[in-house]
């Protein structure tokens, strides 16, 4: 269980500063200003996208694509009830919630690419040790 939470908080971690840094690169570039509560909600998805793509064992009797697919199903489910939420206090436009959609499946890109990619390394890395048991038997 200690192993698993630092990873997830390696991945929220990762995933957040690379979207910070490129939203204020953006915001710079185009002059445009961002507010923290955009920050916070920026945080909450890649929070909410890290925990989903943590459980992808759940997914092991389906496909990768599949299961790629599913987990960005399930991350967008999560993330338009976090919306629900918000507009309960602060009301979304129907282009509001394009927008936060939009920027949420943006990080999940992010996430997920950094989070196979560990993934797949974790699993080249333990294959190499498979074959090394293999050929001293």
């Amino acid at each position: 269980m200690k192993e698993y939470l630092k990873k997830l908080l390696l991945g929220i971690c990762i995933s957040y500063t690379s979207v910070s840094v490129t939203a204020a690169v953006i915001n710079a570039i185009t002059g445009m200003e961002n507010d923290n509560s955009n920050a916070l909600i920026m945080f909450t998805f890649c929070v909410i996208a890290s925990v989903v793509l943590s459980l992808y064992s759940l997914f092991d009797n389906v496909s990768p694509l599949a299961m790629m697919i599913l987990q960005y199903v399930a991350a967008c489910f999560f993330c338009g009830l976090f919306l629900l939420v918000i507009s309960r206090v602060d009301p979304i436009s129907p282009r509001g919630w394009f927008e936060y959609y939009r920027s949420f499946t943006i990080p999940y890109i992010i996430i997920a690419g950094v989070f196979y990619f560990i993934l797949y390394r974790e699993v080249k890395e333990q294959n190499k040790m498979i074959q090394e048991i293999q050929e001293k038997n």
